[in-house]
């Protein structure tokens, strides 16, 4: 298969994860008994370097964080769809990295999280690597 067509399910597997993880990462579901938990984090006030936050700050901070990567992870995916194999070549630590990065993930999720994120990140690492590996051997 094309790197091109590798990279570019990549990039709209990244649009979907950056979508469905910013529009979920903070509900909580009543069911899950944690709202007591989620009004501690709520209330716990502290003061770091001169400004003062929340746990539930930090939480929702760095949930934006991680949908801002996936958004330009989907960008660079899309980007690398478009190169020429001969420039895909030369981006060998790009092409690597990237699809690594993302198997990386993929670990995270399995360890830390739940099924929903594990299959879009494995999803991402699969067609990542592959598309990699396609470009490496053309």
């Amino acid at each position: 298969m094309k790197p091109s067509l590798l990279y570019r399910v990549a990039s709209m597997l990244l649009v979907l994860f950056g979508f469905a993880h910013q529009l979920s990462f903070r509900q909580v579901d009543p069911a899950w008994g944690m709202d007591a938990e989620v009004a501690a984090m709520k209330a716990a006030h502290f003061d770091v370097l001169g400004v003062n936050r929340t746990y539930w700050d930090f939480f929702s901070g760095f949930g934006f964080i991680f949908t801002v990567t996936l958004f330009f992870a989907a960008v660079l995916a899309f980007q690398l769809g478009g190169l020429s194999r001969e420039s895909l070549r030369d981006l060998g630590l790009v092409r690597w990295g990237f699809g690594v990065s993302f198997a990386v993930i993929t670990v995270l999720m399995w360890r830390y999280f739940f099924v929903v994120p594990l299959i879009f990140s494995a999803l991402a690492a699969l067609f990542l690597l592959l598309a990699a590996w396609s470009a490496a051997r053309a």
